[in-house]
């Protein structure tokens, strides 16, 4: 690419992905009531790749769970390319959730009884794609991460490396535009961890999927883009 093809681009303006605007979460009521978000409101563009971060209990996972439509706030919106998902039922959510984002967690959450490769097929047999696809997509996306000779393995016999892997594989199986991961690395020793982050950082930057992680580890947050610190349920800092 040229110098002045360079600076095109550059000059190009990256669209607003998720907007969020006065978020509050509330759990209980009376004495019981506990205010996880505060009143937040956050931006993210395509492409960017988000790491939240702070202190155990500061709403981090929650502020995640409600961007990634996995939760809904007691008030305030989160519009997603401009729609007011708030708003949607419980099934749109859900449907808007597989066409649009993949989510990989701390626990890795793969089905047990399942292979490597059934469980990357998951979300497609959910979006009811053929099965002659299904394994196509699901073998290509294991050998991407270097998994394909380990298809037919369950999870119980793959380290957590490689479970987290395939939970990659199975986040990227219906092309999301946006990865949610919640501590990605939360259960894996330093070199799986950079591993996995070096995985995510490519997605980002040569697919351009837009990444919002969450984690406690300041080493990995630098290979976000931007950082935004939480506090006892507010953004301090991004």
């Amino acid at each position: 690419m040229g110098q002045n093809e360079n600076k095109i681009e550059n000059k190009i303006e990256k669209k607003e992905l998720i907007e969020a605007k006065n978020i509050w979460k509330i759990y209980g009521g009376g004495e019981a009531k506990t205010v996880v978000l505060r009143g937040i409101n956050l931006k993210i563009k395509e492409g960017e790749f988000v790491a939240i971060m702070g202190p155990s209990g500061c709403g981090k996972s929650t502020l995640l769970n409600i961007l990634g439509l996995l939760d809904v706030p007691n008030k305030g919106m989160v519009y997603i390319k401009g729609k007011k998902t708030t708003m949607f039922s419980e099934n749109d959510r859900a449907v808007f959730r597989r066409k649009i984002s993949g989510f990989i967690f701390q626990q890795f959450n793969l089905i047990n009884t399942l292979t490597a490769l059934e469980n990357v097929e998951l979300p497609l047999v959910l979006d009811e794609k053929n099965k002659n696809y299904r394994i196509k997509k699901a073998k290509k996306l294991l050998k991407i991460i270097n998994l394909g000779h380990r298809e037919n393995y369950y999870p119980n016999q793959l380290s957590g490396g490689q479970q987290q892997r395939v939970a990659i594989a199975r986040a990227l199986s219906n092309n999301p535009k946006i990865i949610f991961a919640d501590e990605p690395t939360g259960n894996l020793d330093s070199k799986n961890s950079r591993e996995v982050m070096d995985i995510l950082k490519e997605l980002n930057e040569k697919e351009g999927i837009t990444v919002i992680m969450v984690t406690h580890e300041p080493e990995f947050a630098k290979y976000a883009s931007r950082i935004i610190n939480m506090k006892d349920g507010e953004i301090v800092e991004h």
